[in-house]
């Protein structure tokens, strides 16, 4: 019981991180609509850099905006693919909320060799004459519809006439902030981690606060909320909890060490699975010391959480074409960092 109660506090509070993280994202995503277009045009550089970024960015907002963009044929396949390479999916958001001096390292990293491999990727589509699918006018789902979310009279009418919703919401961010400035939930003592907490509530409470209903309902409580928080708990719950048990009543640490060379390659070939969860376990052995940075490395280059999807919808081949190249790469990689003990 003591091992439950412990990993399902330590659950909520990542999931409520979480939570909040995806909120923001999608917060600043709607703000700053109709920007990207003009920012992705250019030449190949600005294709490769700009691609990597919104790969790096957490969660699958910046995968699907890679997608939009090869599909309408505003970069290149070498861009997209250094993309999904650069590109963590929602297990971002974990790896700050656990590891974040390490998570950024892991990302600047990341954004690093999605350039590299863009260049590279479209040199060697060049060089063996590899046939790709060219830009067409399939529509990706993503997040167009207008918030006036900073309006002093909508943030008062908001207040005035708060939706079931929005109360509940609140009522949720109250409870979390309540249970963590007392020392229920989280660290006992003040320090840097309960500080930062806090400051991402307050965030997300002025989110829930400005939003409009239309917004709030259908972006973070259909979208995020419903879609994607059950899950998030269920696989960090479950995670910790079997990691932990592993770690107390079986030798799994002995049993990873022993095998490592075969982890990393079972960490790039599950990494293929275009969805976010799989590669949640390697995100928690590496945060208990169980594996090296170069398996959650390999992990994370070859796996692209769900944001691959809708390039299944516009082109078969180029998605097993990118996910090949990013296994080539990420394994690459991984047992060459691996050589060197890392």
């Amino acid at each position: 019981m003591e091992i439950f109660a412990h990993n399902l506090q330590h659950g909520i509070v990542i999931t409520i991180l979480v939570f909040v993280m995806m909120m923001s994202v999608d917060y600043l995503n709607v703000l700053t609509k109709g920007k990207m277009d003009i920012i992705i045009k250019g030449g190949l550089v600005r294709q490769y850099v700009t691609a990597s970024f919104l790969g790096t960015t957490p969660g699958c907002l910046g995968a699907f905006m890679n997608i939009s963009f090869y599909v309408h044929g505003l970069i290149s396949f070498g861009a997209i693919a250094g993309g999904m390479i650069a590109t963590s999916g929602d297990e971002a958001f974990l790896m700050i909320a656990m590891f974040p001096s390490k998570a950024f390292f892991l990302f600047f990293l990341l954004f690093v060799l999605g350039i590299i491999s863009s260049y590279v990727i479209d040199k060697i589509i060049l060089k063996l004459k590899i046939k790709v699918s060219r830009g067409c006018e399939y529509s990706i789902p993503h997040f167009t519809v207008e918030c006036r979310c900073l309006g002093l009279k909508e943030v008062l009418f908001n207040l005035k006439n708060v939706s079931l919703i929005r109360f509940l919401m609140l009522v949720m961010l109250i409870g979390a902030f309540y249970s963590y400035v007392t020392g229920l939930m989280g660290p006992e003592t003040w320090d840097w981690e309960k500080t930062t907490f806090i400051f991402i509530l307050i965030i997300a409470g002025f989110i829930i606060v400005t939003v409009p209903d239309h917004y709030l309902e259908d972006h973070i409580w259909k979208h995020i909320a419903k879609k994607h928080l059950w899950k998030i708990f269920l696989c960090s719950f479950g995670a910790l909890l079997a990691i932990d048990i592993g770690l107390k009543f079986w030798d799994i640490e002995s049993f990873v060490k022993n095998h490592m060379v075969w982890v990393l390659l079972f960490a790039g070939l599950i990494s293929m699975i275009p969805e976010s969860g799989p590669h949640l376990v390697f995100v928690m052995m590496f945060a208990n010391g169980l594996v090296p940075f170069s398996v959650l490395l390999t992990s994370t280059i070859v796996q692209d959480g769900h944001g691959m999807l809708p390039m299944l919808s516009y082109s078969i081949k180029d998605f097993f074409l990118i996910k090949l190249f990013n296994l080539a790469i990420g394994l690459g990689i991984g047992f060459l960092i691996y050589s060197f003990g890392f």
